[in-house]
């Protein structure tokens, strides 16, 4: 009779968890296939759940009608430069906190905590008089400049390094090692499952960034890819099935990146892969 109850019990979970995957990924199936649509299919009612005809023409119009590819570019460019020196300063920063002893270190602590507090809206247009006034609009380092370190992935990174032996620290220094060769033979190592995890948010946070390439750009050919899609949804007009073909570019590279890397970011969530 238990066994009967469990198993009805694991069905019920099992289409539960089945029902709510359906309804989190239709939309991005649809988005996919209803990019390889023509207009009517798109529009129709009921809709078309599946292309008579696969129309991959659309990414070709999609390119011919906006600069897509000049969007790709710049949203690569800013991203890989985000990522790339906030994993550096976050990595430094995290070990500083971490390993180091010096005076005003509770302090500085308290300040990044309440930092993490204030949400970047209510200083975004604080950074954009900056970047104003340095002259900085319509420039890669306007884009990336406010988003070069992160108190968050620093807190996040101490977390690893702060589970590892600091009897690991002493005894590289005892053996002579400079605390930069420490960081980088033996933190980093230990520490790869953040790194990657800190790695790829950052980049998909860069990749998916909006509000802030809207304030400093102006001009087509610095737009970032949901700055392109958002002008490219109102040039379109009515053309869904080209709309969703452009969604469709701005959403696979993601998607790609979290399929390869996957594993790295569960791994990073749990932190199975750290011994002290």
């Amino acid at each position: 009779m238990k066994k009967k109850k469990l198993r009805w019990g694991m069905i019920f979970v099992y289409l539960f968890i089945g029902i709510f995957g359906i309804i989190t990924v239709f939309p991005f199936i649809y988005m996919i296939l209803g990019g390889l649509m023509s207009y009517q299919e798109t529009t129709t009612i009921p809709p078309t759940l599946i292309p008579k005809t696969l129309r991959w023409s659309n990414y070709q119009k999609v390119f011919e009608q906006a600069p897509f590819a000049r969007y790709f570019l710049n949203t690569f460019i800013t991203a890989a430069t985000t990522t790339i020196v906030t994993l550096f300063t976050s990595i430094l920063g995290a070990f500083a906190m971490t390993n180091l002893k010096f005076k005003g270190k509770g302090f500085i602590q308290l300040i990044f905590l309440s930092l993490l507090m204030v949400p970047g809206e209510a200083i975004i247009f604080t950074n954009y008089n900056t970047i104003a006034h340095l002259g900085l609009l319509n420039t890669y380092l306007g884009l990336v400049l406010p988003f070069l370190t992160s108190i968050f992935y620093m807190y996040y990174l101490q977390s690893y390094f702060t589970a590892i032996s600091p009897t690991i620290y002493k005894a590289a220094m005892i053996d002579g090692a400079s605390d930069w060769e420490y960081i980088w033979k033996i933190l980093v190592p230990m520490s790869k499952g953040g790194l990657i995890t800190v790695a790829l948010l950052s980049f998909i946070s860069g990749w998916n960034s909006f509000l802030w390439p809207l304030l400093v750009t102006n001009e087509d050919k610095m737009r970032l890819l949901n700055n392109g899609l958002a002008a490219f949804a109102s040039d379109a007009g009515a053309q869904t099935q080209l709309q969703l073909a452009a969604a469709t570019l701005t959403v696979v590279p993601v998607l790609i990146v979290y399929f390869i890397f996957r594993k790295q970011i569960i791994r990073g969530v749990v932190r199975n892969d750290l011994k002290a």
